[in-house]
């Protein structure tokens, strides 16, 4: 056995040279890979933007139809007799009122109908909640 000397053949430093060809595939196949990629995740993160965006617009106008719900529960048990016939803003009490985009509610005396409307500022998302009822 022969100490300290390595055969020349079983040097771990040294590699056969790889052919240029080989490392443009390497690089090809890794944009391909890339590519793949992209294609499979952005698709993927517009639709998880777009199922938020949509939760979060079904969330407000629940919270503002619950709102509208119980306020107009209210003024048909006879608080609406407090207010003179026409337009009056009306302020929503609820905490859950800060879970709504901005907005404003209006109710509204007519000789035969109270009406109760949350609009909100901007036309885009959840829209108007309206709860009529003949009296």
């Amino acid at each position: 056995m022969v100490t300290g000397q390595l055969h020349s053949s079983l040097r771990p430093h040294d590699r056969a040279p790889r052919p240029r060809a080989a490392s443009g595939f390497l690089i090809a196949e890794l944009i391909v890979a890339l590519a793949i990629l992209f294609v499979a995740v952005i698709p993927l993160a517009y639709s998880f933007l777009s199922d938020a965006r949509l939760l979060r617009v079904s969330y407000e106008r629940a919270v503002a139809m619950e709102l509208v719900d119980g306020e107009m529960e209210i003024l048909v048990a006879g608080e609406w007799r407090a207010f003179a016939p026409g337009t009056h803003d009306y302020p929503l009490r609820s905490a859950a009122a800060t879970n709504l985009p901005p907005g404003r509610c209006q109710f509204t005396i007519t000789t035969n109908l109270l009406r109760l409307e949350w609009k909100p500022d901007r036309r885009r998302g959840v829209g108007a909640v309206v709860r009529e009822v003949k009296r």
